[in-house]
């Protein structure tokens, strides 16, 4: 099985909150690597085009293209998945200050940034 770290980009079934939709979409992976029993989950942070309305927390990814993304793009640190690892095709990879950027945001919003 693939392992991933905190940064990959990846292309998973990412749930909607407001629907039973689960569609393919970039994301990437905020979890110290692979999680829970054996290793077989990874939580993900939602990317979304740069273009749709912000929302508190986002962040924007400054070279898409580096990142291996076809748009420009921004993480959306409020929608935060528990997916299967096995699911996901790694694709790309967060710069170290985007990456800096979208921890901090999850850490204010569990509270624990100072």
């Amino acid at each position: 099985m693939t392992r991933f770290n905190a940064g990959d980009i990846v292309r998973v079934l990412f749930p909607h909150v407001d629907s039973d939709v689960r569609r393919y979409r970039p994301a990437v992976v905020v979890s110290d690597g692979c999680i829970g029993p054996d290793g077989l989950l990874i939580w993900a942070a939602m990317i979304t085009n740069a273009r749709r309305p912000s929302w508190p927390g986002d962040v924007m990814i400054d070279d898409h293209a580096a990142s291996r993304l076809p748009i420009p793009s921004k993480v959306r640190t409020s929608k935060i998945a528990t997916l299967e690892a096995g699911g996901a095709e790694r694709i790309g990879r967060l710069s170290r200050d985007a990456l800096a950027a979208v921890q901090q945001e999850i850490l204010k919003n569990l509270g624990l940034s100072g």
